[in-house]
């Protein structure tokens, strides 16, 4: 038997998302049938009693969907190497309803590899609160996600809508 984590699922206008945590924080939030889904916990036993973490982390989905003034985010625990979570760190600090490039991401890490960057950022296992969504082609066009384009291109109007 592996670790245990607990796992509910978030029915959110783009579908329904997994979301696992440990006691304390979140460890993952992805769309059902997403790249990489559950990637790194398939030895997990997975119990569906809620936690306080849980609760958190529907309270800001539901704010983050409906438009509302976004909560803190819940307790954040992603498991990566050390260079993946540098870039996730820093996909935290894109605002709301603004975007990046995998080469500004690389420059702002001082990391030479840009493509290096852009494999970090698709493994990202925390979807939407990881905002990797943000992240642009060099000539602002949608590249890569592995929610989906299409989910991509709604979560980058949803939230420019918002925030006007």
């Amino acid at each position: 038997m592996g670790e245990v984590l607990y796992c509910q699922q978030y029915v959110s206008p783009l579908g329904t998302i997994h979301l696992v945590t440990d006691q304390d924080s979140l460890l993952g939030a992805w769309f059902e049938g997403q790249k990489y889904e559950k990637r790194g916990f398939e030895k997990a036993t997975f119990l569906t009693e809620h936690q306080p973490v849980l609760e958190e982390a529907f309270r800001w989905l539901d704010a983050y969907f409906s438009g509302q003034k976004l909560l803190t985010i819940p307790p954040l625990a992603p498991r990566g190497t050390t260079f993946q979570k540098r870039v996730w760190q820093e996909l935290l600090k894109i605002p709301f309803g603004q975007t990046s490039t995998y080469g500004q991401l690389a420059k702002d890490l001082n990391c030479l590899s840009a493509q290096a960057v852009g494999g970090a950022v698709g493994k990202n296992p925390l979807s939407i609160f990881i905002p990797c969504h943000r992240i642009l082609g060099v000539d602002g066009s949608l590249t890569g996600y592995a929610g989906g384009l299409e989910r991509k291109s709604w979560l980058l109007d949803h939230e420019r809508k918002r925030r006007k």
